[in-house]
């Protein structure tokens, strides 16, 4: 029997819920014509042999047309407009697939999330694919994977594109939940046809000749927010090397021209380079996937590059980093070799991108490759404002505060502000199927989808809850607040009065005093009222066994806080963290830890809109060099709660426990002497158990509940410590 088979005509589907997700669009005849039902498998040839999983296009759509997302239509080797041919197609349940993807990525992405985001996806060897799962139907939820990611890999998940280096059995294979998901670690098992060469565009908004991936056209440099000054210096360096090379000669100096564009991950390095780029012939080389390969693969593919720019035009290298990286191999010498005669040629220049520049190859940023670096810094809130104006330039909208948006996302680049714009648009497109409206992005999407997307400066740090409370939450501890409020939220509230002052803003705070009195409480508030991303980490996470490991590990997290700017740097535990030196016995890791974070504090490089808070119930023990002006220079004991305090604490924790009318928070909170706020909290708590024990269906709390918790939670606090750390406080 013949299998039945349609032409049809490729138009690129723009729904957000069927972004980058692997299904495609029919009009309900064409599954009958094709004896299929709704989400099937399909077989679909261009220049190119996929499969996809196939869904009913929406109303109005035209019969002989088929939607596809970007991955797939790349997968057919395709362009918008262009024949493709469908039929029916046999699938069957994948024992094993492999992938290959950012060396960030394979690193990062475990297995076992990396299965489920790709769960009920229909692949074949050589296949793109994204990480953008599936919706599976009623009764699943992809949410768990997401978070996953976001913990994981940071914002970069949604961007992220895969490549299917091998599938047991052969041929296009659906993924399953027992399937062997796993990261490449060899070369890919099998071709892809089509050409292999670099991709190649003049300008940069017409792709031309065909080639693997189809690339996004270029925006308009008027659509670089905060940015111009750089497109400023890169265009006038590209005009004199490329179209004035006698002046520079005249002058005595040489035509060549190498740039490194550096700045955060998701900042838009990439984006800057083509819209700058837009209007010369540009020879582009996509870092990861040549990274990915073999080292004999990654010469050839750069030898393409330089052949085909070698006619003239310029030589986009993204993240080099994943290209030649610091640890070199011996193929880099080959590569840079190919760099360097490539950019000595007249009408040749080089511009090449990387998130990490401290993880190139040196060799990369000398005179003879890279002799200049261009900078893209972290947007402040005013662009951040901006971007999302260019981003939501075209959507339906009502009722948007960006300015409240904007203040929301410290830390946020352009592509974590593209996500949050998607994340919305799913939001309001899922609303508007519901109810039937006209789709329009509301206030409510854009706040919502800030509970889900977590900002890429943030990955790698522990995500400290922050939720809407504010130190006017914080009960009694006037003095605490206040000193906290000049030592933390001045320096990033009101720069210009320290400037007008001739001083230096504290650089840190210690809170000290007995567990459970609310030091993290306090830190938690402070972020949330001064809008600031946090990064938490407790002093033992950052000690490592491995010499230099620790170290690193200090390093990495101030940068991250750089990068996140205006932000706060918690160190919950700090007195196992940097401990008096000499008297440890550790190898000397925390004299080394020590050392790095007083280099950090108070070093060559300035520490600009970061503030370091750390929390101890020990501060006898922390090395006396850290607590000089300078570093935490501003010490905040943190008392037991009076009766006053404890009586706040007590209403703000029974706000939601439903209390019977004879219980006097007042009174019990003059009976709680010697219990901390934790002690409080959990008398309330014990209290709701208490009147559950007495009547599973009891609708509030009584006074005898109360009582019988107050019996079983025993103050935590204990009065030496106590006395000793009012004694320390009493003698700084």
């Amino acid at each position: 029997m013949t299998t039945p088979q349609l032409a049809l005509t490729v138009r690129l589907n723009t729904s957000a819920a069927d972004a980058r997700r692997g299904v495609v669009r029919l009009h309900p005849e064409v599954l009958t014509a094709l004896g299929l039902r709704e989400w099937d498998a399909i077989a679909l040839t261009g220049a190119r042999r996929t499969a996809a999983v196939a869904g009913h296009a929406p109303a109005g759509t035209p019969t002989g047309t088929i939607l596809l997302d970007d991955v797939t239509l790349s997968n057919t080797g395709l362009r918008e407009n262009a024949t493709v041919v469908v039929a029916p197609v046999t699938v069957y349940g994948a024992r094993a697939v492999t992938v290959s993807g950012s060396t960030l990525a394979s690193s990062s992405i475990p297995d076992a999330t990396l299965r489920q985001a790709l769960l009920g996806k229909v692949v074949g060897v050589g296949d793109a694919v994204s990480l953008l799962p599936r919706d599976l139907g009623p009764g699943t939820s992809s949410a768990d994977t997401t978070r996953a990611l976001s913990r994981t890999f940071g914002i970069a998940w949604t961007t992220e594109l895969l490549t299917v280096a091998a599938v047991d059995p052969s041929g296009p294979v659906s993924i399953q939940p027992n399937t062997a998901v796993s990261w490449s670690t060899g070369t890919i098992t099998g071709t892809r046809p089509g050409p292999v060469a670099p991709s190649i565009t003049a300008p940069f908004s017409q792709n031309t000749p065909e080639t693997e991936t189809q690339r996004p056209s270029a925006p308009p440099v008027e659509d670089l927010v905060g940015l111009q000054a750089q497109v400023g210096k890169l265009s006038e360096w590209l005009k004199l090397a490329l179209d004035e090379p006698e002046l520079l000669r005249t002058l005595g100096a040489s035509p060549h021209l190498g740039v490194m564009v550096t700045g955060p991950a998701g900042v838009g390095k990439t984006t800057f380079a083509r819209a700058v780029l837009a209007n010369r012939r540009v020879v582009e080389v996509d870092g990861p996937s040549i990274g990915a390969l073999a080292a004999e693969d990654r010469l050839a593919r750069i030898n393409a590059a330089v052949d085909a720019v070698r006619s003239g035009g310029v030589l986009l290298v993204t993240d080099v980093d994943t290209v030649l990286p610091a640890d070199a191999e011996p193929v880099a010498t080959l590569i840079l070799e190919r760099l360097h005669r490539a950019i000595e040629t007249d009408g040749v220049a080089l511009v090449a991108t990387s998130a990490t520049p401290d993880s190139v190859d040196p060799r990369v940023r000398t005179p003879e490759i890279c002799d200049r670096e261009l900078s893209l810094p972290l947007p402040d809130g005013a662009t951040r404002r901006a971007q999302l104006e260019v981003l939501l330039r075209s959507v339906p909208s009502t009722g948007l505060d960006l300015d409240a948006i904007a203040e929301r996302t410290p830390g946020f680049v352009v592509a974590d502000l593209a996500a949050l714009c998607r994340e919305a648009a799913l939001r309001a497109a899922s609303r508007a199927s519901r109810d039937t409206d006209e789709p329009k992005l509301t206030q409510d999407d854009l706040v919502g989808a800030l509970e889900v997307i977590r900002p890429l400066s943030r990955s790698g740090s522990e995500e400290l809850a922050i939720g809407s409370v504010s130190l006017d939450d914080v009960g009694d501890m006037v003095e605490t607040k206040q000193a906290l409020t000049e030592a933390v939220l001045w320096p990033l509230q009101h720069p210009d009065s320290f400037a007008r002052l001739g001083v230096d803003p504290p650089r840190g705070v210690l809170l000290y005093g007995p567990p459970g009195c609310g030091k993290t409480f306090l830190v938690r508030a402070l972020a949330s009222t001064g809008r600031l991303s946090v990064h938490a980490v407790k002093g033992a996470e950052l000690m490592d066994k491995w010499v230099g490991a620790s170290e690193k590990a200090v390093r990495e997290l101030f940068q991250r806080a750089r990068d996140s700017a205006p932000s706060l740097v918690f160190l919950d535990e700090i007195d196992a963290l940097v401990p008096r030196r000499g008297q440890s016995s550790d190898s000397g890791v925390s004299d080394r830890v020590v050392a790095s974070l007083l280099t950090e504090l108070d070093g060559v490089e300035p520490l600009r809109d970061v503030v370091v808070v750390g929390a101890t119930n020990r501060p006898d023990l922390i090395d006396p060099a850290l607590l000089r002006p300078g570093r935490l220079e501003r010490l905040v004991f943190v008392p037991p709660p009076d009766a006053e305090a404890r009586a706040a604490i007590l209403k703000t924790a029974g706000r939601s426990v439903p209390l019977d009318d004879d219980v006097d928070l007042d009174a019990l909170a003059e009976e709680l002497d010697g219990y901390s706020a934790a002690d409080c909290a959990a008398v309330l708590r014990e209290a709701a158990l208490a009147a559950m024990r007495r009547r599973v269906d009891a609708a509030a709390v009584t006074s005898e509940d109360v009582v019988a918790a107050r019996e079983a939670v025993r103050p935590s606090l204990d009065p030496v410590q106590v006395e000793h750390l009012r004694a320390y406080a009493d003698g700084r």
